[in-house]
């Protein structure tokens, strides 16, 4: 049986195994979590901002991407400036102080789009100064982007309006309501438009085999022929008449047409002039208002011996209105017809001789 002296050593072996396993996890966990920096000088640096934006303690701290720290704190500053509510305490490595000039920018940004992520970005400045420790870094002016942001909940909730109305012209689209959905949902349709290339496929066809007026010009070489010379006669007869050749050439081409036709119009002009100036006879009856007179008068004699006329005065008035004059004259030339057969039949009853002596 062991001696309590060994049972003793053999616990406190195993008690001092047992801390230096957890100092070894301990170490582990320290730089597994980047919190290594405990063998590391720190400086401590301070941020203002008006939102922390979802930074918390733990968030590391970046110059230009590049691992510089991590952030201690972030509590209420008490000031009552708008860009200096939210005051962020935190450290960089001693190495990295002298990558921070004093122009630096601080700001809080994100891994992601989501932003679930955060951690502060400092934006190296171009100063020679270095940021001395427990000093304060600019933070980046965020206002103008706040106000976009803020401007942007109102295009989101726009967008959130013309989302809505797309959905239920969608949700109307796919139950087959208005044309598209009709365009969509309707079999018919569909079976028009499928009838409808069918037709202009067999069309198509018909055309493809030579079938019809319109299939024998894409297809037929005779006419094709027959069109190329009738062509070649066109170009012909232009070529003549270019020439100065025929009736129509020598109207193209003559000087002595176009002479003969100044001259036929310069003594048109001629004339119509003398008529206008009221000379000869064609003059004096379009501006001799003398002759006009006359010829009225002559026209109201005429009006007036036609209404006696039509009235049966005169012998023509008779003619024309009177039946017994008419029966008259016509039984007269019917008595003269008869007595004209007679004289043919027999002429001797009317011609007769007789000799008388003395």
């Amino acid at each position: 049986m062991p001696s309590k002296e060994k049972i003793n050593f053999a616990q406190l072996r195993v008690g001092i195994l047992a801390i230096v396993a957890l100092s070894c996890l301990t170490l582990i966990i320290f730089l597994l979590t980047g919190s290594s920096s405990w063998f590391k000088k720190q400086i401590p640096l301070h941020m203002y901002t008006s939102d922390s934006a979802g930074l918390n303690a733990g968030s590391p701290v970046r110059i230009n991407g590049i691992q510089a720290g991590t952030v201690k704190d972030v509590v209420l500053s008490g000031d009552t400036n708008p860009q200096k509510i939210i005051r962020v305490d935190f450290v960089v490595d001693g190495e990295m102080q002298k990558q921070i000039p004093i122009d630096s920018i601080a700001s809080i940004s994100s891994d992601n789009l989501l932003g679930s992520t955060k951690f502060l970005q400092i934006n190296k400045g171009i100063k020679p100064d270095i940021i001395a420790s427990d000093a304060v870094v600019k933070a980046a002016d965020t206002r103008q982007f706040d106000a976009l942001i803020q401007q942007g909940y109102g295009v989101l909730d726009s967008l959130q309006g013309i989302l809505a109305k797309v959905q239920d012209i969608v949700g109307q689209v796919e139950v087959g309501k208005g044309t598209i959905g009709k365009l969509l949902v309707d079999e018919s349709l569909y079976n028009s438009l499928q009838a409808t290339v069918n037709q202009v496929q067999l069309l198509t066809t018909n055309l493809n085999s030579k079938k019809g007026t319109i299939g024998a010009l894409i297809n037929d070489n005779a006419l094709y022929g027959q069109i190329q010379t009738v062509v070649g006669r066109v170009d012909q007869l232009t070529s003549e008449l270019q020439a100065g050749k025929g009736t129509v050439g020598l109207l193209l081409k003559d000087p002595k047409v176009y002479n003969d036709l100044d001259t036929s119009l310069t003594q048109i002009n001629g004339i119509v002039t003398k008529i206008n100036s009221g000379q000869g006879t064609a003059g004096q009856l379009i501006n001799d208002g003398k002759l006009a007179q006359q010829l009225n008068s002559a026209v109201g004699k005429l009006n007036v011996t036609l209404d006696k006329v039509n009235s049966g005065q005169g012998t023509i008035g008779q003619l024309l209105v009177n039946p017994q004059l008419y029966e008259s004259a016509n039984g007269t030339t019917r008595e003269l017809h008869e007595l004209l057969r007679d004289f043919r039949a027999n002429p001797k009853k009317f011609l007769s001789i007789k000799l008388k002596l003395f």
